[in-house]
């Protein structure tokens, strides 16, 4: 008999909350901690769902939760740092009295928009079928449309990523390494933070000049001297560098020579 269909109800929902960076979390609406596969599904501070729509068709699946905001768990310093932005989600119910048992799901995707309100925050879940909002032809534009180092693009990064540590705090969004590609090889490249207080988030990298790297956005925590980052280099997604510096002009996922929608209003010689 499924746990639904008892006469003494004993269900308690779970959430498994689980970041890009691996960092898994487990809440659930009882009023103990529950052990569910190795996890401990913490009872505070909680989780608490509204009501979860669902459908057969392909309308994509809508769910609100709301939660306490901790010092141990979820901060509102990690959530405005994007460490939780993508995470996946999985919510289902459980016996309580029997939490090794039959579980039944209930709703799975990932995190979509947080916001914070005081103490506590709520962001909403968007399921398996959001994925079809996205669009499925690609539209034309005289930059790559692929992503360096991807399977479209097939450079290997192997030789244009490396792993290095901070040397010198020139601004906030400017830094020092101590090894780096020579000229401006990092601009539109990432740096991946690997210790310190920004662990696990990313930052868009600007320009660089040798070991000198300008960062497109301040990072979430302060850096410090002695953090080790994973630096990567970038392209500007033009056909000219994609020939010039890579030589993988096979490779390009653009229409460079395509005329622009102004072909038919050019004078004649222009």
């Amino acid at each position: 008999m499924s746990i639904i269909d008892r006469d003494l109800t004993t269900i308690a929902f779970c959430w498994r909350l689980e970041r890009r960076d691996g960092v898994t979390l487990g809440f659930t609406t009882h009023d103990r901690d529950l052990m569910v596969d190795g996890l401990r599904y913490r009872a505070a501070p909680g989780m608490l769902p509204s009501a979860i729509t669902q459908s057969d068709g392909f309308d994509a699946d809508t769910l609100e939760v709301t939660g306490a905001l901790t010092s141990d768990a979820i901060t509102a310093r990690d959530l405005a740092a994007g460490r939780w932005d993508g995470a996946a989600v999985r919510v289902f119910m459980i016996d309580w009295t029997d939490p090794e048992g039959e579980n039944v799901a209930v709703a799975r995707g990932t995190l979509g928009d947080v916001s914070v309100t005081g103490e506590g925050f709520s962001a909403s879940l968007s399921g398996p079928a959001a994925m079809l909002d996205a669009p499925v032809v690609e539209l034309t534009s005289p930059e790559c449309r692929a992503i360096l180092g991807d399977k479209r693009c097939r450079i290997d990064m192997a030789a244009r990523t490396r792993i290095t540590e901070i040397v010198a705090i020139v601004a906030e969004d400017v830094i020092d390494v101590a090894s780096a590609a020579p000229g401006n090889a990092y601009a539109y490249g990432r740096l991946r933070w690997l210790t310190g207080p920004n662990s696990g988030l990313e930052n868009p990298i600007l320009a660089s000049a040798g070991t000198r790297l300008t960062l497109r956005d301040t990072p979430a925590f302060a850096s410090a001297v002695g953090d080790r980052v994973e630096i990567m280099e970038g392209c500007d997604k033009q056909f000219s560098t994609c020939v010039q510096r890579f030589a993988n002009a096979v490779n390009f996922r653009g229409e460079p020579h395509l005329p622009g929608v102004d072909l038919l209003t050019r004078y004649p010689g222009a």
